[in-house]
Protein backbone atom coordinates (compact mmCIF):
# COMPACT_ATOMS: atom_id res chain seq x y z
CA UNK A 1 0.00 0.00 0.00
CA UNK A 2 1.22 3.45 -0.87
CA UNK A 3 -0.46 6.62 0.30
CA UNK A 4 0.98 9.78 -1.19
CA UNK A 5 0.12 13.08 0.48
CA UNK A 6 0.36 16.26 -1.56
CA UNK A 7 -0.07 19.69 -0.05
CA UNK A 8 -0.81 22.89 -1.94
CA UNK A 9 2.21 25.13 -1.32
CA UNK A 10 0.08 28.06 -0.21
CA UNK A 11 -1.32 26.06 2.72
CA UNK A 12 0.29 27.00 6.04
CA UNK A 13 -1.61 24.67 8.39
CA UNK A 14 0.40 21.88 10.00
CA UNK A 15 -1.43 18.58 9.59
CA UNK A 16 -0.64 15.28 11.30
CA UNK A 17 0.35 13.19 8.28
CA UNK A 18 0.64 10.04 10.38
CA UNK A 19 -3.00 10.40 11.41
CA UNK A 20 -4.08 10.84 7.78
CA UNK A 21 -2.11 7.81 6.63
CA UNK A 22 -3.50 5.74 9.51
CA UNK A 23 -7.08 6.85 8.71
CA UNK A 24 -6.74 5.87 5.05
CA UNK A 25 -4.94 2.60 5.91
CA UNK A 26 -7.64 1.62 8.39
CA UNK A 27 -10.32 2.38 5.81
CA UNK A 28 -8.58 0.27 3.16
CA UNK A 29 -8.04 -2.57 5.64
CA UNK A 30 -11.65 -2.45 6.80
CA UNK A 31 -12.78 -3.15 3.24
CA UNK A 32 -10.00 -5.62 2.37
CA UNK A 33 -8.04 -3.35 0.04
CA UNK A 34 -4.64 -3.36 1.77
CA UNK A 35 -2.71 -3.46 -1.52
CA UNK A 36 -4.39 -0.39 -3.00
CA UNK A 37 -2.71 2.96 -3.52
CA UNK A 38 -4.23 6.43 -3.03
CA UNK A 39 -3.15 10.03 -3.43
CA UNK A 40 -4.44 12.51 -0.86
CA UNK A 41 -4.24 16.20 -1.77
CA UNK A 42 -4.69 18.97 0.79
CA UNK A 43 -5.74 22.20 -0.86
CA UNK A 44 -7.73 25.40 -0.45
CA UNK A 45 -11.27 26.49 -1.35
CA UNK A 46 -10.14 28.15 -4.58
CA UNK A 47 -8.72 24.95 -6.07
CA UNK A 48 -11.60 22.91 -4.66
CA UNK A 49 -14.14 25.20 -6.36
CA UNK A 50 -12.25 24.83 -9.65
CA UNK A 51 -12.24 21.03 -9.37
CA UNK A 52 -15.89 20.88 -8.34
CA UNK A 53 -16.86 23.14 -11.26
CA UNK A 54 -14.75 21.25 -13.81
CA UNK A 55 -15.69 17.71 -12.81
CA UNK A 56 -19.13 18.00 -11.21
CA UNK A 57 -20.45 21.20 -12.80
CA UNK A 58 -21.07 22.64 -9.31
CA UNK A 59 -19.62 26.14 -8.98
CA UNK A 60 -18.90 26.07 -5.26
CA UNK A 61 -16.35 24.66 -2.89
CA UNK A 62 -16.83 21.48 -0.88
CA UNK A 63 -14.95 19.72 1.91
CA UNK A 64 -13.84 16.56 0.11
CA UNK A 65 -13.82 15.18 -3.42
CA UNK A 66 -12.87 11.71 -4.63
CA UNK A 67 -11.77 10.82 -8.13
CA UNK A 68 -11.81 7.12 -9.00
CA UNK A 69 -8.99 5.77 -11.13
CA UNK A 70 -9.13 1.99 -10.65
CA UNK A 71 -5.90 1.36 -12.57
CA UNK A 72 -3.25 -1.27 -12.03
CA UNK A 73 0.11 0.44 -11.57
CA UNK A 74 2.48 -1.43 -13.91
CA UNK A 75 5.46 -0.72 -11.65
CA UNK A 76 3.96 -2.05 -8.41
CA UNK A 77 1.13 -4.27 -9.59
CA UNK A 78 -1.07 -2.48 -7.03
CA UNK A 79 -4.50 -1.11 -7.72
CA UNK A 80 -4.40 2.68 -7.86
CA UNK A 81 -7.82 3.57 -6.45
CA UNK A 82 -7.61 7.28 -7.12
CA UNK A 83 -7.38 10.67 -5.50
CA UNK A 84 -8.97 12.20 -2.42
CA UNK A 85 -8.84 15.98 -2.24
CA UNK A 86 -9.57 17.85 1.00
CA UNK A 87 -10.14 21.58 1.31
CA UNK A 88 -8.27 22.69 4.41
CA UNK A 89 -10.26 25.94 4.36
CA UNK A 90 -13.46 23.92 4.81
CA UNK A 91 -11.84 21.59 7.35
CA UNK A 92 -10.76 24.59 9.47
CA UNK A 93 -14.34 25.89 9.40
CA UNK A 94 -16.02 22.52 10.06
CA UNK A 95 -13.71 21.17 12.77
CA UNK A 96 -15.15 23.23 15.67
CA UNK A 97 -18.70 22.69 14.36
CA UNK A 98 -18.08 18.92 14.56
CA UNK A 99 -16.18 19.00 17.86
CA UNK A 100 -12.94 17.93 16.15
CA UNK A 101 -9.42 19.24 16.04
CA UNK A 102 -8.21 20.16 12.54
CA UNK A 103 -6.25 16.88 12.37
CA UNK A 104 -9.34 14.90 13.37
CA UNK A 105 -11.54 16.67 10.81
CA UNK A 106 -9.00 15.97 8.06
CA UNK A 107 -8.80 12.31 9.11
CA UNK A 108 -12.61 12.08 9.05
CA UNK A 109 -12.72 13.61 5.57
CA UNK A 110 -9.94 11.28 4.39
CA UNK A 111 -12.00 8.30 5.60
CA UNK A 112 -15.09 9.66 3.84
CA UNK A 113 -13.24 10.22 0.57
CA UNK A 114 -11.56 6.82 0.70
CA UNK A 115 -14.91 5.12 1.25
CA UNK A 116 -16.17 6.81 -1.93
CA UNK A 117 -13.14 5.43 -3.82
CA UNK A 118 -14.10 1.99 -2.50
CA UNK A 119 -17.58 2.31 -3.97
CA UNK A 120 -19.53 3.54 -0.95
CA UNK A 121 -22.11 6.26 -1.49
CA UNK A 122 -24.76 8.20 0.40
CA UNK A 123 -27.22 9.20 -2.33
CA UNK A 124 -29.93 6.89 -0.96
CA UNK A 125 -30.96 6.77 2.72
CA UNK A 126 -30.03 3.10 3.22
CA UNK A 127 -26.61 3.65 1.62
CA UNK A 128 -26.10 6.76 3.75
CA UNK A 129 -26.84 4.89 6.98
CA UNK A 130 -24.40 2.11 6.05
CA UNK A 131 -21.67 4.50 4.96
CA UNK A 132 -22.08 6.75 8.02
CA UNK A 133 -21.93 3.77 10.39
CA UNK A 134 -18.79 2.47 8.69
CA UNK A 135 -17.01 5.85 8.65
CA UNK A 136 -17.96 6.47 12.29
CA UNK A 137 -16.54 3.08 13.31
CA UNK A 138 -13.27 3.69 11.43
CA UNK A 139 -13.03 7.25 12.79
CA UNK A 140 -13.44 5.92 16.34
CA UNK A 141 -10.51 3.54 15.71
CA UNK A 142 -8.40 6.48 14.53
CA UNK A 143 -9.35 8.58 17.55
CA UNK A 144 -8.62 5.70 19.94
CA UNK A 145 -5.19 5.21 18.35
CA UNK A 146 -4.16 8.87 18.33
CA UNK A 147 -5.68 10.00 21.62
CA UNK A 148 -3.75 7.24 23.41
CA UNK A 149 -0.40 8.48 22.05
Amino acid sequence: MMIEIQKEITITHKINRDMLIFAISETLSELDNKDSDITLRLTDDEEMRQLNTSYRNINQTTDVLSFDQDLIDPETGHLYLGDVIISLDRAVQQAPENGHSLDEECAFLAIHGTLHLLGKDHAQEEERQQMWALQDRIFKQVLDEFRSR
